[in-house]
């Protein structure tokens, strides 16, 4: 005879391991949310070379870290006029914005939302001259990385 109390133990034991698998499951993505690595102590070549690999035609590129809202400037001269790509990246939440100016003239600006994804923008330089790009970003700190190349 089988008594209904006898599967009492059966049925504690799947609850116990369904409730040890849920406990298991929300470790897990508490971990998958969280950063692997802080931002001030990340390798930046490293990450760059996985995030956003050298283009051929470069005339200008930057990868680095955004410690704080002060905006990183950096400068190419003698680019000829043409069409171009830049192409940009970051990583750690939030958005970083890029600004390209010719001669003290701007051209364009862009964005890119910091989750490991590239964006594009196409960048008409309508003369030769000294192009200036600036990366900034109010949710700092965060890593970037950007080129600008020759487009085809």
């Amino acid at each position: 005879m089988v008594f209904p109390s006898s599967h009492a133990p059966a049925g504690r034991l799947a609850r116990r391991t369904l409730s040890g698998t849920a406990a298991a499951v929300v470790v897990l993505a508490a971990a998958a949310c969280s950063p692997a690595v802080s931002i001030e102590s990340a390798d930046v070549p490293a990450w760059k070379a996985t995030a956003l690999p050298s283009a051929p035609g470069t005339v200008l590129e930057d990868a680095g870290k955004i410690l704080n809202r002060d905006p990183i400037v950096r400068s190419a001269s003698g680019v000829p006029a043409g069409t171009y790509t830049l192409t940009m990246t970051c990583d750690g939440g939030g958005k970083a914005f890029f600004a390209v100016n010719l001669d003290g003239s701007q051209l364009a600006e862009a964005g890119a939302a910091c989750n490991g994804s590239r964006e594009t923008a196409r960048i008409k330089v309508p003369a030769a001259g000294k192009i200036t790009l600036s990366t900034s970003s109010v949710d700092a700190p965060l890593l970037y990385a950007y080129h600008l190349a020759a487009s085809e």
